[in-house]
């Protein structure tokens, strides 16, 4: 079967199943909430590009709305579900779909949907929506939540700098726009601060993959940058970035003179990074991971929405101060860590700005 028409069988499922869902409890407003708080309880969390299990930035979005939903006793698929997008069309589709099959709140995970998430509040002025990871303004009935990506990344680019032994790093991100280039330049800015600190030379070898959802193109750029002399690249390209752990496994595993690490992105990708040598000995490639609480996101746009004090119009920001990113201490020297630390201090404080782009 060809991929559009699967796509397209497998959305006709997804709206059949909705409905027979929503038959099966008449108007939809029979939820286990109290029934003084009506169906806002009722959100559909639509996903970016790469599936639900990524590992990386929808899974840790759905996490959040599962646990808030097993927390307030409510039933999955009835009164929260996910959308999978898998291609551009999808958009508006996974956002049109949730609204008919009445869900009061709609919380997307992609700025890519920026513009389908307007068009469907603006259109819908009763219902909840909210855009995390992106910025929908002037818009009375949407919230949008982003991060302060940069933050992160700088002391990842610093946590590379300390670590290297090559003098050459790597950064691959999955499209190119605003959320992605803050990952660039604050990885950036950071292997610069830790070159200078150290007194050395470090380059850093930039490349996008145009796809969150290219494994294999993932592999092929890491295999590049390892080949031209990188041993330490931080993948920022959700689903494409377990392309770059694929390659890193295989070097890792075939070649015991030159270690490569992997910097994983958005939760603890520590386990991504196990591999085991010919001779039986095991290792770990991830460095450290950036983390972003996504999950923790979509559980506070949510309890707004359950408490009915949905806070639409307003941008709600995390960064190192709100616990919204930061970076795990991995397998990094304590030389490192210290440099890390301190520099989160300073971030925290105001000290240190880092460029977002």
């Amino acid at each position: 079967m060809k991929r559009g028409k699967r796509v397209k069988f497998l959305r006709g499922l997804f709206v059949l199943a909705f409905l027979g869902v929503l038959a099966g409890c008449g108007n939809g407003s029979e939820t286990s909430k109290s029934d003084n708080q009506g169906d806002s309880g009722k959100i559909a969390l639509v996903l970016g590009f790469g599936g639900v299990d990524d590992r990386s930035f929808n899974q840790a979005g759905w996490e959040g709305l599962e646990a808030w939903g097993k927390e307030k006793g409510l039933t999955e698929k009835k009164d929260f579900t996910y959308i999978e997008t898998n291609e551009p069309a999808d958009n508006s589709t996974n956002i049109a779909n949730a609204v008919e099959n009445g869900f009061q709140t709609i919380i997307s995970l992609s700025y890519l949907q920026a513009d389908a998430i307007k068009e469907a509040a603006e259109q819908n002025p009763s219902l909840n929506f909210a855009l995390v990871d992106g910025e929908v303004e002037d818009v009375d009935n949407v919230v949008s939540a982003t991060f302060n990506d940069q933050e992160s990344a700088y002391l990842a680019g610093l946590a590379a700098a300390y670590s290297t032994t090559t003098g050459q790093v790597g950064f691959i991100g999955g499209m190119e726009g605003p959320v992605i280039a803050r990952f660039e330049k604050g990885f950036e800015a950071g292997v610069a601060a830790g070159a200078e600190a150290l007194e050395k030379e470090i380059t850093v070898n930039s490349q996008y993959a145009a796809s969150y959802d290219a494994p294999d193109r993932g592999k092929a750029i890491a295999a590049s940058m390892y080949e031209a002399g990188a041993d330490i690249i931080y993948q920022a390209a959700g689903s494409t970035g377990a392309g770059v752990f694929q390659e890193a496994k295989a070097r890792n595993e075939n070649n015991q003179d030159q270690k490569v690490w992997v910097i994983g992105v958005d939760r603890d990708q520590s386990d991504e990074g196990d591999y085991e040598m010919a001779d039986g000995s095991t290792g770990n490639f991830c460095l450290t991971s950036t983390k972003k609480n996504v999950g923790s996101a979509v559980e506070e746009i949510a309890n707004y929405s359950y408490t009915d004090k949905f806070p639409g119009g307003k941008l709600l920001t995390f960064g190192l101060k709100e616990d919204g990113v930061d970076l795990t201490d991995g397998q990094l020297n304590e030389e490192t860590l210290t440099a890390v630390n301190a520099a989160r201090e300073k971030i925290i404080s105001g000290e240190l700005i880092v460029p977002e782009k």
